[in-house]
């Protein structure tokens, strides 16, 4: 299929620049595609720009690279969120806007401002608390009783204590999937506030957001902590709107309908095209033709527009796929022919159990004594066969054995003597041993040679011999299908025959099928 299209486009004579325009386009296409589906999993990177691993083995996690290593520029999420429907989640949003409602406020007023009225107050040589650049806070209010600045930082954080118990309780990050960067977040107050992932997280953001915290431990210095460890982790959190359908919304199909246009317009005018060009090809064999193309055209699976891609930039000469393609036609024939292999080989097998358990071996045995026999050549070819081999074993291989036969009979001969007392007590006479040796070894060697005449003069044509023998031929064959006719016999015969074939499909056609057919396939080619 794909070599027939070869040779069409060719007659087409697509040009060049069109073929690689349009790859071209595709592969940006695709580029949005794997963007959009890696958009969700990654969108922390694309909101924040940055890049940070955590390793944790049992009670030790780390962090690295410290501080996180910002790798884009911008922030891409605030001009992507709209394509997937996410939109800020109102609590932790409103969560972060608090925070940044505090330090504005504790910019403006010292923290010793909004004790209450029955602590006392704070020795003159108390560290002063403060945002770095923004001014020191004034830790000698007035005598006149609570401002109402303190009373707002009291109430902002009475408002964040609640939030914070709110916000673990409720867990705002479940819709999005984010549960883990909940309990991160929990692990890093523990761990700041009481230096163990053991507390109670609860009361960890209890004490974090009081005043005295703050004061004790410097408000400077906490809300550096904040910024740089939790506002990040919460800034990631999400809701993304759910449509009509009951699934979550993806504008992303209107920005793959322009490139969905093109394609079509290309599939459509270049089929056209090929059902013109060839007569008795039809506009859809045309399709089928460029099968490829049906992959831009599906709504879901998009990552499959790979297929086309990669046929369109071998096809625009940017890629060399040739290799590849050689090895995936490989790969492809390997497995149908494995599978073929298995599958014909066991069929044959459970043809001839089933041949067998129907009665076919003792059919054939009768039907031997009723069918005439059918000769097309006046030949007996079983005759003609023996006397081949005959031949070649006589005049061939026995003249080249005789020196290992000769040795292995006269070792025989000689051992079975050295049974005998007669030959020991021979054997001690000077030049008795030699003597027997050469005579026992010249009786072997005319004897075997008086042999070998014997059955080369038996081997020339000789009608009666030839007549003799096919009788001797026809009478061993009778005598075995009488005795294996007996009932005894037949039954074990069939019994065997099954078993044996099925113990042949457990024990070879498994290592048949798996055998290197790849090597195989190098070899063909």
């Amino acid at each position: 299929m794909a070599q027939s299209y070869s040779r069409s486009q060719r007659r087409l004579a697509v040009p060049l620049w069109y073929e690689r325009l349009l790859a071209l386009i595709l592969l940006a296409n695709y580029g949005l595609v794997i963007f959009d589906l890696a958009y969700i999993p990654l969108r922390d990177f694309w909101l924040q720009g940055r890049v940070q691993f955590t390793i944790k083995v049992g009670p030790i996690e780390q962090e690295f690279p410290q501080p996180p290593l910002r790798i884009l520029p911008v922030a891409i999420a605030p001009y992507y969120d709209w394509v997937k429907g996410i939109e800020p989640y109102r609590s932790t949003t409103a969560y972060l806007a608090l925070v940044e409602q505090l330090n504005r406020k504790i910019d403006e007023k010292a923290l010793e401002g909004t004790a209450s009225p029955n602590r006392p107050d704070p020795p003159p040589s108390a560290p002063e608390i403060g945002r770095p650049g923004q001014g020191n806070l004034d830790l000698n209010p007035p005598r006149d009783g609570v401002t109402q600045e303190a009373a707002d930082i009291d109430d902002i954080l009475a408002t964040l204590r609640a939030e914070s118990v709110a916000m673990i309780q409720e867990n705002p990050f479940q819709i999005a999937n984010k549960t883990g960067t909940l309990e991160r977040i929990k692990n890093k107050m523990r761990a700041h506030v009481f230096g163990d992932q053991a507390a109670s997280v609860t009361k960890a953001f209890q004490e974090f957001w009081s005043k005295d915290y703050l004061l004790t431990h410097g408000s400077s210095e906490q809300f550096r902590f904040f910024d740089q460890q939790i506002r990040p982790l919460i800034e990631t959190n999400y809701f993304r709107v759910i449509g009509e359908n009951g699934q979550p919304m993806d504008n992303f199909p209107l920005i793959d309908f322009p490139f969905f246009v093109i394609f079509l317009t290309d599939f459509m005018v270049r089929t056209r095209l090929i059902s013109r060009r060839y007569k008795g090809i039809s506009w859809v064999d045309a399709m089928f033709w460029r099968w490829y193309d049906f992959f831009l055209f599906i709504p879901a699976f998009r990552w499959l527009r790979i297929i086309p891609l990669m046929t369109r930039l071998d096809q625009a000469k940017l890629l060399n796929l040739n290799t590849v393609k050689g090895q995936a036609v490989q790969g492809f024939v390997a497995i149908i022919a494995e599978d073929m292999t298995e599958v014909i080989v066991v069929r044959i097998i459970d043809q001839l159990q089933d041949q067998i358990h129907q009665g076919q071996i003792r059919k054939l045995l009768d039907s031997t004594k009723t069918t005439e026999y059918i000769d097309i050549n006046n030949r007996n070819e079983i005759v003609e066969i023996v006397r081949v081999f005959s031949q070649v074993l006589i005049d061939k291989v026995l003249p080249k054995l005789q020196p290992e036969v000769q040795k292995l009979v006269l070792y025989n001969v000689d051992l079975s003597l050295k049974q005998t007392t007669a030959y020991q007590q021979l054997q001690n006479l000077p030049g008795i041993k030699a003597m027997q040796t050469q005579m026992i070894a010249g009786l072997i060697d005319k004897t075997y040679k008086q042999m070998l005449i014997i059955l080369q003069g038996m081997l020339k044509s000789d009608p009666e011999f030839d007549r003799l023998l096919e009788n001797t031929l026809n009478k061993l064959s009778q005598d075995l299908k009488d005795e294996l006719q007996q009932q005894n016999n037949l039954d074990n015969v069939e019994e065997l025959l099954i078993d044996f074939f099925e113990e042949f499909k457990i024990n070879y056609i498994q290592k048949l099928s798996s055998a290197d057919i790849e090597r195989i396939l190098d070899q063909v080619q």
